[in-house]
């Protein structure tokens, strides 16, 4: 018997869509090794950043994904997931949890 979580199939929807939104996003996925995904962080100037697919399953981390996706809907300005927060921010929340 198995379920499914709410949260977590929500955060692989908003990964679904951003990743198929546009050419661009598609051109830079091949540089991102299996089991990882790449996000856009920062306030102003966005950085790129290449992270576990583990991290969805933490709920601080789902937590950031929904305020992105309440910032930015699914029309991501970088053509991927933007995490509307500082790079600061984002590396402390990502220390914490490291695999």
């Amino acid at each position: 018997m198995g379920f499914r979580l709410p949260r977590i199939s929500n955060t692989r929807r908003i990964l679904t869509r951003s990743l198929s939104n546009g050419s661009q996003t598609a051109s830079k996925t091949s540089d991102i090794p299996k089991g990882y995904f790449a996000v856009y962080v920062g306030e102003s100037q966005k950085k790129r950043f290449v992270i576990p697919i583990s991290y969805l399953n933490q709920p601080s981390f789902t937590d950031l994904l929904s305020h992105a996706e309440e910032e930015y809907g699914y029309d991501h300005p970088m053509g991927g997931i933007t995490i509307p927060c500082s790079e600061d921010t984002f590396l402390d929340l990502t220390s914490s949890l490291s695999v």
